[in-house]
């Protein structure tokens, strides 16, 4: 079974062709959706988070306090690296429990920082790139989160480049025209995907 890795800047589509592709029937395996999951309520990640940043970390529904962790890490180099260290490693695991158990013929494996990680380039079989021009990119984020463009800019320096991005991927969408045009970008890859996965 192949692992495609798909990756992208923020606001460049990510989330969309993942939910693309899973509308064919291709599994997706989302580091973002399992880094969710350990710091919901109850979650796998809160005991070491809150006995390392102590109750304020937690929310009163003992979610993890995202605005309060947000605002550390940015401002606190060693804080981001702490929250690493605690979240990077369950991440993984449950990433690769989740890829062993796919049923597809392949399988996608979205990570954010994909392209960053030895671990995850290690991971996969192709990297499948999302990209958008930095100020489409903006646009999205700031109309969805409510962040302000400052916000979002400094978001985009804490990531791997278009540059970067591009010279690591195997195959690229370019997400800057319709939502009809993206299903054509995923279904013409789908297929190639297949094919590619019946020859391994």
């Amino acid at each position: 079974m192949k692992v495609i890795g798909l990756t992208g800047g923020i606001g460049s589509g990510k989330t969309t062709v993942s939910d693309l592709f899973e509308e064919l029937g291709i599994e997706v395996v989302d580091a973002d959706v399992v880094s969710r999951q350990l710091t919901a309520v109850n979650g796998g990640a809160m005991p070491d988070i809150v006995k390392h940043f102590g109750p304020e970390a937690a929310s009163p529904d003992s979610s993890m306090n995202r605005k309060f962790i947000r605002e550390l890490v940015f401002s606190d180099p060693a804080a981001k690296t702490a929250l690493e260290n605690i979240l990077h490693p369950l991440i993984r695991k449950e990433c690769q429990r989740q890829l062993d158990a796919s049923q597809s013929p392949y399988t996608i494996l979205s990570v954010p920082l994909l392209i960053e990680s030895p671990f995850w380039r290690s991971s996969i079989d192709r990297l499948l790139v999302v990209e958008a021009p930095e100020a489409l990119r903006v646009e999205r984020v700031v109309q969805r989160s409510h962040l302000t463009p400052e916000a979002v800019k400094k978001i985009i320096s804490t990531q791997a480049t278009t540059a970067q991005r591009l010279d690591a991927a195997d195959d690229v969408i370019e997400n800057v025209g319709t939502f009809e045009m993206l299903k054509a970008s995923v279904l013409k890859l789908h297929a190639m995907y297949l094919s590619l996965s019946r020859k391994s």
